[in-house]
């Protein structure tokens, strides 16, 4: 559920040997209005679930004892405009310290020169003192990728008055920098010494790279510029919930790079350490998002029920467990506030958290995204943001380009297009109220959100304006809530508005996106698939979405015509798609031969009409797992006629087993008003796709086996290896 109360208890055994050492428990989210107790004692809270923080609890640990940690958590109703999840949905750690220690989130590094012939790291350690030392020596090295100590130096630390501070300048001659096609890092090893011991370490990932923002020629990344292909995401992982999965959020940003996204906008809250650890080590940019809520109301218990107390504690340790990462190349402070519209506080709000934003990282720019952009500059509050991002209005980028020169602009939420895989409506008329009988929406792509555009509408004014630094599409994934255009209905459980489906099945506005924004990839994808029983004769319209220059169309052999994209035809979809919206159905075999800027043939895509539906076929992501109990295979599953084509519309209900050194953790086949449980062992395929994930919670190396069964077809198998495998576990946090 995502409301709700809940109790977690623990026993703990401290040795005595930890008496004089600190014990803390760090939170990475805890979902939500945490309150800790040990023993029976009152420790501490934090109430925003998004939020990482730590937990003194050393005045209550009974050393030599058992001790009982208990976290109470409350998720009341209309607290959040999407699932939340609920519970201790983020890692927990309990950690000890020796009393003098780095302190939690307390390392900074700063990097002023990255460039091919220097890397200059400025780091600042902040210490906590718990004893009577009045100084400490802070050792900090810095190791290349392969571990090797590119550079070191040592300080000595003052703690006199308590607690203290080691900054220290290191220098690495030629460093590798970090960028999106090469993500390369460094890791800063840090050693605290009294009179020569060490009591305490720390390790801190880190990339040497430059950013800018200009109004004039956009986002620069190491000195080039880059245009932001991005895309919005909420934290859920869709069949297995808020929870947070390692594999599962790497299995996503795999499917958005493939696409040619290069930037996530962590909608509308900071995301979970392991997707920024994921985004450093994979080359994703970040806008990094703090809230959605400020003081005024959207959700009666959501976040401004804690706004005066808790938003200077929340961007404190926003920024200061980010910060460090370099794919955060953006902080944005809000989301479609209700501000906007409030003269008397809305400004002064924007700026309290934006210098609060600075004061912890000045290095970054601060914008917020802005629903109503015409009220938020009119009140002032937009003019306090470093960049402007507009939400779903590009018919307003000129107009404050205008009125705001020196301001970098982009879109901070764009399209808002629904669809639902492999489902087709043949009234290919521009909807912005989309509504079908079966609770489905168009994959023709024509289809949005009253207040939303379809991608070329974003891309039209997009391509007119060159110093806009790109676009945040809304969004990546469908996730759990929200499932407009059918909200109302309380039917739908997952939203519309995905590029991919929640299983992580493309839909086919991946591939329209994937032709725009993956330059190394040559793409060639027809819409809709040929299996039409009952339209024999009629018109039904077929899409190619294309990077070739040239595609001609056949059906059954007979050319229907080439066609070129029209940058300059009023018709804005002409610019970005090729569509044949007369081609009348017959069966058979529909295929595109796509031909290079020289006129000759360098690719074909052939769809046919699938017969019925035979034999099950598996394929698994990888063809092996790691034995760490926490790895996950994601095995898709489509049903083939006796031929080997697959079909599109086979809706059978399957049957998953998962035998040996495995067991059956979901299953997913993207239909947004399919409510079977997840956790089932049976689901139905969903336009041809249904999802398994398998995982092994034996941490023993050996085979699975996952056999899938359904009425009247051959069976299905996969074999998936599971072993100990290097590099699957979490790397050093950048904390």
């Amino acid at each position: 559920p995502c409301f709700g109360k809940a109790w977690y208890r623990k026993e703990l055994e401290i040795p005595k040997s930890a008496k004089g050492d600190r014990i803390f428990a760090e939170f990475d989210g805890a979902m939500s209005r945490a309150k800790v107790y040990l023993n029976g004692q009152f420790m501490g809270e934090w109430p925003y679930g998004y939020a990482s923080f730590n937990i003194d609890l050393t005045p209550a640990v009974k050393f030599g004892e058992k001790n009982v940690l208990a976290v109470s958590l409350n998720n009341p109703p209309s607290s959040s405009r999407w699932y939340s999840g609920a519970g201790l949905f983020r890692n927990v750690r309990l950690v000890r310290k020796s009393p003098v220690h780095v302190d939690y989130c307390g390392v900074r590094i700063l990097t002023p020169r990255a460039d091919a012939e220097l890397g200059v790291a400025d780091i600042e350690v902040s210490l906590k003192n718990f004893g009577d030392s009045e100084s400490a020596t802070v050792e900090i090295s810095i190791e290349d990728s392969g571990g090797k100590v590119v550079a070191s130096s040592s300080a000595k630390a003052d703690l006199s008055g308590g607690d203290g501070v080691s900054t220290q300048k290191l220098e690495v001659e030629k460093p590798k920098l970090w960028d999106i096609d090469s993500p390369n890092l460094y890791t800063a090893r840090i050693k605290v010494l009294e009179n020569g011991k060490s009591v305490d370490e720390a390790a801190v990932r880190f990339g040497f790279r430059t950013i800018a923002f200009d109004p004039d020629t956009g986002f620069s990344l190491n000195g080039r510029r880059v245009n932001f292909k991005g895309v919005c995401m909420h934290h859920d992982l869709g069949p297995i919930g808020a929870a947070v999965n390692r594999r599962a959020t790497q299995r996503q940003i795999e499917i958005l790079k493939e696409m040619g996204c290069n930037a996530i906008r962590t909608s509308h809250n900071p995301p979970s350490p392991e997707l920024l650890d994921l985004c450093d080590e994979m080359g994703m940019l970040v806008m990094d998002e703090a809230f959605d809520e400020w003081k005024d109301a959207k959700c009666d218990n959501g976040y401004n029920r804690m706004w005066d107390k808790w938003a200077a504690k929340d961007i404190e340790a926003f920024v200061k467990r980010d910060r460090n990462h370099p794919c955060v190349v953006i902080w944005s402070i809000g989301n479609e506030v209700r501000e906007l519209t409030n003269a008397a506080d809305g400004a002064k709000r924007a700026v309290f958290l934006r210098d609060l934003v600075k004061k912890f990282d000045a290095t970054r720019p601060v914008t917020s995204g802005l629903h109503l952009p015409i009220q938020a500059f009119d009140i002032g509050l937009g003019q306090e943001l470093d960049i402007a991002g507009f939400n779903y209005k590009p018919h307003l980028y000129e107009q404050y380009r205008k009125k705001f020169p020196k301001m970098p602009f982009y879109g901070s939420e764009t399209a808002s297009t629904v669809s639902t895989r492999g489902q087709y409506y043949f009234d290919l008329n521009r909807q912005k109220r989309p509504y079908h009988d079966d609770l489905q929406v168009c994959s023709y792509d024509m289809e949005s959100a009253p207040w939303a555009n379809t991608p070329e509408e974003e891309w039209a004014a997009q391509d007119t304006m060159p110093w806009l630094f790109g676009e945040f599409v809304w969004t990546g994934f469908d996730y759990l809530g929200e499932p407009y255009p059918y909200d109302t209905d309380s039917i739908a459980r997952s939203s519309y508005f995905g590029i991919v489906d929640l299983a992580g099945f493309p839909k086919d506005r991946f591939y329209l996106y994937q032709s725009r924004w993956n330059d190394k990839k040559k793409v060639l994808h027809l819409l809709p698939h040929w299996n039409w029983e009952g339209r024999e004769g009629k018109p039904t319209p077929v899409f190619c979405y294309t990077n070739y220059p040239k595609v001609e169309l056949f059906l059954n052999g007979k050319s229907l015509g080439a066609k070129e994209k029209k940058p300059d035809s009023q018709n804005i979809y002409e610019r970005y798609r090729l569509m044949w919206n007369d081609v009348v159905y017959e069966p058979g075999e529909l295929k595109a031969v796509a031909y290079d800027a020289e006129g000759k043939k360098a690719a074909e895509k052939i769809v046919k009409t699938a017969g019925k539906p035979h034999a099950i076929r598996l394929t698994p992501d990888r063809k092996a797992i790691s034995s760490d109990g926490k790895d996950i295979s994601f095995i898709s599953v489509e049903v083939l006629d006796k031929d080997g084509n697959v079909c599109p519309t086979a809706s059978q209900p399957l049957t998953v087993k998962v035998e040996g050194n495995g067991r059956l953790l979901a299953l997913c086949n993207g239909n947004p008003i399919d409510h079977t449980p997840f956790s089932s062992d049976t689901m139905r395929l969903f336009n041809g796709k249904l999802l398994i994930l398998a995982d092994s919670p034996s941490r023993e190396s050996g085979p699975m086996t996952v056999s899938v069964t359904g009425p009247k077809l051959k069976m299905g198998t996969a074999n998936v290896e599971v072993k100990n495998l290097p590099g699957t576990s979490a790397p050093v946090r950048s904390l």
